[in-house]
């Protein structure tokens, strides 16, 4: 649609963009010492450098985002998509660990001087193929992800989990899923439970595979029937479905209900809790309680819920670490690192009488 002026009739013309020029004439500097003044470069004093750039500030000067471009061959600008979800766009912003990924990606990327633009997900190459993105974040791809795919062959560089390790023009950082699995199980364990159960999503990325694997192998280790429940989409709904079959004892494990549970699909900890009384347990006394979240309702729960964290702002502080090291210094050969995960223990997995309120060492 036109924009039409109320008086004239005519198409409102954009305000003259402030150029370096006017920021040095209006500062009473030259343009090389407010270029470089803004650009943190040449032996500038304090004082002059801070005038240059509240005059900038003040006046709303902004580079020329063309220009730079050619200067640098770079857009500064990083896609961000969340493969795990690809059915529901944008509902990952819904999710607490999302939401704190995608908020602490966009501020650490900004720090640097880029800008995120986040691609629905499901995206496909016609999409994105136009836009000058100088590489694109995966956040949890799901098996044989076709965006992956795609932004290699196009010689775009990847930054995701583990599952694109080794591969050229892809980096990863990752948390050590496995190991978070077994302190919360041993936790469990510690603390009495013989009949635990595990709620966790029908997912096919990297983390999930591996928390089932690790869950199976711990089991397999102590003598413990496996008690899997999986909650057929993302969302409060179908995950608190998921943990009242649990609890109800409606598993391939069978038998008695469960003395824990470890509940690694994303759901809201009051709603857990809510879901246990209705079922009749009592927590801790007839049930253990662990949840992977970074909801922080879980330190304000009666009683407050064990967490696991995946840590989500040092992953994509980390991410950007090696973001940084590829696009600014050229860094060609796969890289990539682990961020430990914390298991925060609270009162609804701790027995009467035994210690409550400890955090764990990052695992």
């Amino acid at each position: 649609m036109t924009d039409v002026s109320r008086h004239g009739g005519q198409p409102s013309r954009p305000a003259p963009r402030v150029r370096l020029v006017d920021v040095a004439r209006e500062a009473g500097l030259s343009k090389t010492t407010v270029s470089a003044a803004l650009n943190g470069t040449g032996r500038l004093s304090a004082e002059v450098r801070e005038k240059a750039r509240e005059t900038a500030r003040r006046m709303g000067y902004r580079p020329h985002p063309t220009a730079r471009q050619l200067r640098s061959g770079r857009a500064r600008l990083i896609g961000y998509v969340v493969g795990e979800l690809a059915d529901a766009p944008w509902t990952f912003l819904e999710s607490p660990y999302f939401a704190r990924l995608t908020g602490a990606t966009a501020a650490t990327a900004l720090e640097r001087g880029y800008a995120v633009v986040l691609l629905p997900v499901g995206s496909l190459q016609g999409e994105w193929a136009e836009l000058p993105l100088d590489a694109v974040v995966v956040a949890d791809p799901v098996a044989e992800d076709r965006i992956v795919e795609d932004l290699l062959a196009a010689r775009i560089p990847v930054f995701s989990d583990r599952s694109v390790e080794g591969r050229p023009g892809a980096h990863w950082v990752d948390v050590d899923a496995g190991e978070a699995v077994r302190a919360s199980m041993e936790h469990l364990r510690e603390q009495g439970a013989r009949r635990p159960a595990l709620v966790a999503p029908d997912s096919t990325t990297r983390f999930h595979t591996a928390v089932f694997a690790a869950y199976h192998e711990w089991c397999a280790g102590h003598g413990v029937p496996e008690r899997v429940v999986r909650a057929q989409a993302p969302g409060n709904g179908p995950v608190v479905r998921a943990v009242e079959t649990a609890l109800a004892g409606e598993t391939a494990g069978g038998g008695e209900r469960p003395d824990a549970l470890f509940v690694v699909a994303e759901a809201s900890p009051p709603l857990v809790l809510d879901a246990a009384r209705r079922l009749g347990y009592r927590v801790p006394d007839d049930l253990l309680l662990v949840c992977v979240s970074e909801d922080t309702t879980a330190l304000h729960t009666v009683p407050p819920v064990t967490t696991v964290s995946l840590r989500p702002r040092e992953v994509a502080r980390a991410g950007l670490e090696l973001l940084v090291a590829v696009l600014e210094h050229g860094r060609q050969e796969p890289s990539g690192t682990l961020v430990p995960t914390t298991l925060d223990i609270r009162a609804s997995s701790v027995r009467h009488g035994q210690t409550a309120w400890t955090s764990r060492p990052p695992t």
